[in-house]
């Protein structure tokens, strides 16, 4: 972590002029959330297929967020973190300096948990994205990338073929979703009244490495690999499109670099599943049975069917996932939880949280 004068000196360096959009966009790029789930598999690809680019990782380090998951670049030069809000104006102010777009990964995104206290989900969401796009207009910030999710659309029949496009109306049921479709309608209203260069994607279920074990997925895997039971919400009928973290992280690059400003993007991995299904998937490729079901009331409001239409996505900017097919896609993902035991023991107990003091509680943090 670093203090106001360090950052600035890491992340210096002179701005590029001329045509070129996707070079001045990806200078100098703030990323929040950066240390959860997807905002850390996104970090670690930018930084792998971006060579030129450097990245300011912003995140408050909730119960979700998990400094191990960047432990492997925590010394690259092109990277930094700051343990912040973005509910901070003044944080953002000195953060965003010299940053010429943003990925806004940063929420509370669990359903189960915006049912019990929605508060959270509130601030965070609305408020923080909020704060953020004020941020951003004051700093000159060229490109504000919104990552969203499918669930603001609400829920489609499970007997049907149709899909959610991006001209379906929101329709949100959960707390969660709610307070995400009123950060989707922020972020279009910075484009339309102040004309701030805006992109929205809207994501199915992610699926790979580094989620947190409260997620359906890993959640089962790593009860089976402790030859503990899994509970299966209500029939298990419900149904959700499933698409493998990295193909995820592409498609936002894609959208960050390419997609049209003002305009939200639909991303899925095209691989419809029922709960009862994907358990069933689960205990076969881990070799055990169904005595190892535990049926579960029912979540309120469960939605029934996400489908989620990325046409526009691949029409666009070309997009296509390559790692979401199954088995092979969930196979991979049950080895890697397999070959990790000790980073999903660790987040499980919560132990993971003694990270961030291991690593930093001896340097300078930045001023209140």
């Amino acid at each position: 972590m670093y203090t106001r004068r360090q950052l600035s000196w890491r992340l210096q360096g002179r701005r590029l002029s001329g045509d070129s959009m996707v070079k001045r966009m990806l200078e100098r790029l703030l990323v929040t959330g950066g240390a959860g789930f997807i905002g850390s598999n996104f970090i670690r690809l930018l930084l792998r297929e971006r060579p030129g680019v450097r990245v300011v990782n912003l995140d408050a380090l909730t119960y979700s967020g998990n400094l191990e998951n960047l432990a492997d670049v925590q010394d690259d030069p092109r990277y930094a973190f700051v343990r912040g809000d973005v509910c901070d104006a003044a944080l953002l102010g000195d953060v965003l300096d010299g940053c010429d777009a943003v990925v806004h990964f940063a929420a509370e995104s669990h359903v189960d948990r915006s049912i019990i206290d929605s508060g959270p989900f509130v601030r965070s969401n609305v408020l923080g994205t909020q704060t953020l796009l004020d941020a951003c207009r004051r700093a000159g910030v060229q490109r504000f990338c919104h990552v969203s999710t499918d669930e603001v659309y609400g829920s489609l029949a499970l007997d049907g073929d149709d899909a959610f496009t991006e001209t379906t109306p929101l329709s949100p049921n959960s707390p969660y979703s709610a307070s995400k479709a009123a950060s989707d309608l922020l972020v279009r209203a910075a484009h339309e009244t102040f004309g701030l260069d805006v992109v929205i994607t809207r994501c199915s279920n992610n699926f790979g490495p580094y989620q947190l074990p409260e997620k359906v997925i890993p959640l089962f895997v790593t009860n089976l690999l402790e030859d503990k039971p899994v509970p299966l919400y209500g029939d298990g009928r419900n149904v959700r499109d499933w698409i493998h973290v990295l193909d995820h992280c592409r498609a936002v690059l894609a959208v960050l670099e390419r997609g049209r400003p003002g305009e939200v993007y639909n991303i899925g991995g095209d691989n419809e599943r029922s709960n009862l299904e994907l358990t069933q998937m689960l205990l076969d490729i881990m070799g055990k049975d169904d005595s190892f079901i535990q049926r579960v009331a029912d979540r309120p409001g469960h939605d029934l069917r996400y489908a989620m239409d990325a046409g526009k996505l691949r029409r666009e900017l070309g997009w296509r996932p390559r790692q979401s097919a199954w088995p092979a896609g969930l196979d991979e993902t049950v080895a890697w939880y397999a070959e990790h035991p000790g980073w999903w023991r660790r987040a499980k107990s919560g132990e993971y949280r003694t990270y961030y003091e291991q690593q930093y509680g001896r340097r300078e943090a930045l001023p209140a």
